[in-house]
């Protein structure tokens, strides 16, 4: 099996690192403390391709493949989570979305835009009595003429406030459950469409989550992705092709408590040395670099296995699984090697471990992943 990696990812990872070190990290401490929107960085982001790099560029996307996607977001996440969860919702849900399940249309009026970053897409599919269970859709779109009235409410979408344009997911057909449940494209300022507030967060502040109301809100028939009754598949095959986003947004936490770990151990003295001579911190930064090459490996495994044309349901499941676990873990063991220096937002290492906790429960919460990848083995096994 070859690790390698090629040169144009190689050079995806090293633009995406050098713009998080120069341009994110000098105000990830303010946009977190004030919950302030990265709108000038997500903007510098489409103008580098990291906004569409997945799409391919007759469709004004970078073209790139799944692995570099997955470098780029550890680079940029180990710097800022809130902003790796904003490109990664782009990205793995949004544009992945339409690419492969939207009419000519829908791409060339939403894809492109938002593949150059001019747009930014949100993934509305969680609702007030419809999280884990996403089958139990109480938003409902009515055909009227040639168009379909939306009402309902969504809960918890990531770029609720900032997005321009959304999948909305919505029941079409009560009597035919998931079978009925269809998939819309919406657009910012549509006639019946509101956003609620910005949601006070434990973390990832920095990006804007928030619900959405529809009352009576018209959307032309030309806006239905894929076709009416398809849009539970539509949103369970989207958040498959998600999850090695998240996945990877959890691995860059986890690189980046690890490393400023590693650092602040090389600093602080104790006992008259420093603490990295002492045996336990050593055993601890080897657990946490083990981790991260773990996390690693899992994940850009699932990306190699997309681009390949793979099946990769069972493989983006367990590294979404296993990463997110991996950042929580290495978040505390960074806190606990600064000690009480962790414990304040200018260490860093206070705000990856608040950030670390919600890559557990999105696009899938742990104990999703664990059934997903329980049915997998089942046909992996054929039993």
């Amino acid at each position: 099996m070859n690790f390698d990696l090629s040169e144009e990812q190689k050079m995806i990872r090293q633009t995406a690192r050098e713009f998080a070190e120069n341009e994110i990290a000098p105000t990830v401490i303010e946009r977190d403390k004030e919950e302030k929107f990265p709108t000038e960085i997500i903007k510098q982001l489409g103008e580098l391709g990291f906004m569409g790099m997945m799409v391919p560029e007759e469709y004004d996307g970078a073209g790139m493949d799944t692995v570099a996607y997955a470098l780029a977001m550890m680079e940029i996440s180990k710097v800022d989570a809130s902003v790796g969860v904003i490109m990664s919702v782009n990205n793995s849900l949004v544009n992945f979305g339409l690419e492969k399940y939207g009419s000519d249309y829908i791409k060339e009026t939403y894809l492109k835009p938002l593949a150059r970053g001019e747009k930014l897409g949100a993934f509305a599919l969680s609702e007030p009595e419809a999280g884990s269970d996403a089958t139990h859709q109480q938003t409902y779109a009515a055909k009227e003429g040639d168009y379909w009235v939306i009402n309902g409410i969504k809960n918890w979408i990531t770029n609720g406030q900032s997005a321009d344009i959304y999948l909305v997911i919505a029941q079409t057909d009560k009597e035919k459950g998931h079978r009925g449940i269809t998939a819309f494209v919406v657009e910012k300022g549509a006639e019946g469409f509101e956003h609620g507030v910005k949601e006070d967060k434990l973390g990832i502040r920095s990006s804007d989550t928030c619900s959405l109301t529809f009352t009576n809100c018209k959307v032309p028939e030309k806006n239905i992705i894929w076709e009416v009754g398809k849009g539970f598949n539509f949103a369970m095959n989207t958040l498959n092709g998600g999850r090695y986003g998240i996945a990877s947004q959890a691995v860059g936490i986890a690189m980046g408590a690890f490393e400023a770990a590693l650092r602040y151990s090389k600093e602080r003295k104790a006992f008259g040395t420093e603490i990295f001579n002492h045996q336990y911190i050593q055993f601890k930064l080897s657990d946490m670099a083990t981790k991260v090459e773990a996390a690693k490996l899992l994940t850009l495994q699932a990306a190699a296995m997309k681009d390949a044309g793979k099946d990769y349901i069972k493989e983006a499941s367990m590294a979404k699984l296993y990463s997110s676990q991996v950042a929580v873990e290495n978040a505390l063991d960074a806190v606990q090697i600064h000690g009480g220096y962790g414990y304040v937002r200018e260490y860093q290492v206070e705000r990856m471990l608040r950030d670390s906790k919600i890559t557990e429960i999105y696009e899938g919460t742990s104990e999703i992943q664990r059934l997903i990848i329980a049915r997998q083995l089942l046909r992996e096994y054929n039993l």
